[in-house]
């Protein structure tokens, strides 16, 4: 396990020397977006349409702040991640057409997302759930915000931020997906378990049924 600190635009040489285990903290610019922003983003690639900011080399965080209005400016009290799973119908059409190098979220991500991350050299981390004030301490600045029909949780939000994290690395650029290879341990464990005890998994699933 190694530990890095990157500071956006984040390139994808630099992404490829992270590896599940590894832990990053992010400086410069993170971006955030959940479901409805994700789904106006890709209308808007779709159909030609320029998004509000550039997101090639930029951190991608599943959060809906919690913020509050000081005279022209926002101040971020709370920022959470989101569950991330649900997002991964969009994730990896994202990764590929904007560039984004840095997922930031909670929870796993699926098979697709681990595709596009092998493919297009992005990463997906993981930030402690429940620790919205730490997440906050690491953004200096709200440095604009789009889309705010959407409402406050669902915009997206430009964050100026230092040391952002401990990030863990759970799906690296190689394609190595942390959860499923705890899942695939697991599994190969329950079959010997299952044979010392002289049951197969289908008996052992009937007995639990009884």
């Amino acid at each position: 396990m190694a530990e890095y600190h990157f500071t956006t635009p984040i390139s994808e040489e630099q992404v490829k020397l992270l590896k599940i285990g590894d832990i990053l903290f992010i400086s410069g610019t993170v971006l955030s977006l959940r479901d409805a922003g994700h789904r106006r983003a890709l209308e808007y690639l779709n159909k030609g349409k320029p998004l509000p900011v550039n997101f090639s080399g930029m951190a991608l965080y599943h959060v809906g702040p919690v913020v509050k209005r000081e005279g022209d400016r926002w101040r971020v009290l709370s920022a959470g991640p989101t569950t991330s799973a649900r997002l991964e119908m969009y994730e990896a059409e994202f990764i590929e057409k904007t560039g984004v190098r840095v997922i930031i979220g909670k929870g796993g991500m699926g098979s697709k997302t681990t595709e596009a991350c092998r493919r297009f050299g992005a990463v997906y981390t993981i930030f402690t759930g429940g620790a919205g004030a730490l997440a906050a301490k690491s953004i200096e600045e709200v440095e604009r915000v789009e889309w705010l029909d959407l409402g406050i949780p669902e915009a997206l939000w430009v964050m100026r931020v230092r040391e952002f994290g401990p990030l863990t690395v759970v799906i690296d650029s190689n394609g190595e997906n942390f959860y499923d290879n705890v899942k695939k341990e697991v599994e190969k464990n329950l079959k010997k378990a299952y044979s010392i005890i002289g049951l197969s998994q289908n008996e052992e699933g009937m007995q639990a049924e009884k």
